[in-house]
C-alpha cells in the first residue's frame, strides 16, 4: 500500500522499517512499566529486551532459511542478499529464538523467570500488533483471494518489487486480520497483569491465545512453502502454533489457582473468667 515512507533517489526510508521499530519501542515502554509494578529491576529487564531483538532477528532468519531451505540451497547467495537482510523473516522463529534466549538470560541474572515472562507478554503483543501493520503497508505477508467488501488490492509497483505481493488481484486483509487481533490481545493481557495472578499465567494466556488466533489466520494467507506433512494440509506455522498453544494451556493449568499459603496456627486464647 504504502512501501517507501520517503524517497529520495535511490534512497528510501521503509514504512515497514519505521512501524517495526515503533512496536519495539512501544513493547518496551509497556514491558518496562509491567516489571517496575512486578517489583522487577527496569534497568535489567530493558537489557534483555535489546537482547531478545537481536535473538529475535537471528531467529526468524533461522526458520525463513529453514522453511525455504530447497529456494536458499539452489540460490546460496541469495542468503546474504539486501532482500534477505532487510526481510523479517518468520515471527515464529523470532519469537522461539528470543524466548530460548531469554530463559538462559534470566536464569544467570537471577530474574524470575515466569514472572518477568509476564511482565514482557503484553509488550510483546502490542509491537506485535504495530509491527504487522507496517507489513500491510509493505504487502508482505499478504492473504489469499477474497470476493468479500473488505477485500484489499495492492496496486504499488513499489511493493511488488520489494515483497512480491499480487497486484490487481482482490485479497483478504490477513496482516490487518493479525494486527486487530493481537491488539486487542495486547489490551487484554495488560488488563489482566493488573489483577493478582499466578506467575506465569499471562504468559500462558499469550502463548494459547495467540497461537489458537494464528493457526485460524493462517487459513486466510497465501503460502509458498509445500506442507510439512503432505496428507495433513497445515503449514509450518500452524504446527508451530499448535505446540505452543498446548504449552500455553498446560501452563494455565499449571497456574489456575493460587498456591495454598500455611494458615497461620491460631492461637488458643483464654476466656477470662469473670469473678
Amino acid at each position: 500500500m504504502f512501501p517507501k515512507l520517503i524517497s529520495i533517489g535511490d534512497f528510501f526510508l521503509p514504512t515497514y522499517g519505521v512501524l517495526v521499530a515503533a512496536g519495539f519501542l512501544a513493547g518496551i515502554w509497556l514491558t518496562t512499566k509491567l516489571a517496575r509494578r512486578a517489583g522487577l529491576d527496569a534497568e535489567r529487564v530493558m537489557n534483555l529486551a535489546i537482547y531478545c531483538a537481536l535473538a529475535g532477528l537471528a531467529g526468524a532468519k533461522a526458520l525463513m532459511f529453514v522453511m525455504d531451505f530447497g529456494y536458499y540451497a539452489a540460490n546460496p547467495a541469495r542468503i546474504f542478499s539486501a532482500d534477505t537482510l532487510l526481510s523479517a523473516g518468520v515471527y515464529y522463529g523470532g519469537f522461539l529464538g528470543a524466548f530460548g534466549f531469554a530463559y538462559f538470560y534470566m536464569k544467570r541474572q537471577g530474574l524470575p523467570w515466569l514472572k518477568t515472562a509476564d511482565a514482557f507478554a503484553p509488550g510483546v503483543a502490542l509491537g506485535h500488533a504495530i509491527g504487522r501493520l507496517g507489513c500491510f503497508a509493505a504487502g508482505c505477508c499478504w492473504g489469499s483471494l477474497c470476493e468479500r467488501p473488505w477485500a484489499v488490492t495492492f496496486h504499488n509497483p513499489a511493493a511488488h518489487a520489494l515483497t512480491g505481493v499480487p497486484l490487481g488481484i482482490p485479497l483478504h486483509p490477513a496482516q490487518l486480520y493479525e494486527s486487530f487481533t493481537v491488539a486487542l490481545l495486547a489490551w487484554w493481557l495488560y488488563r489482566r497483569s493488573l489483577q493478582p495472578h499466578t506467575p506465569g499465567r499471562i504468559l500462558g494466556f499469550y502463548l494459547a491465545l495467540y497461537s489458537v488466533a494464528r493457526f485460524i489466520i493462517e487459513f486466510f494467507r497465501t503460502h509458498e512453502q509445500p506442507f510439512p506433512i503432505p496428507i495433513v494440509p497445515i503449514t509450518w506455522t500452524q504446527w508451530i502454533a499448535l505446540g505452543l498453544a498446548a504449552g500455553g494451556a498446560a501452563l494455565l493449568f499449571k497456574t489456575k489457582r493460587w498456591p495454598r499459603r500455611a494458615q497461620p496456627a491460631r492461637r488458643m486464647r483464654k476466656r477470662a473468667k469473670s469473678c
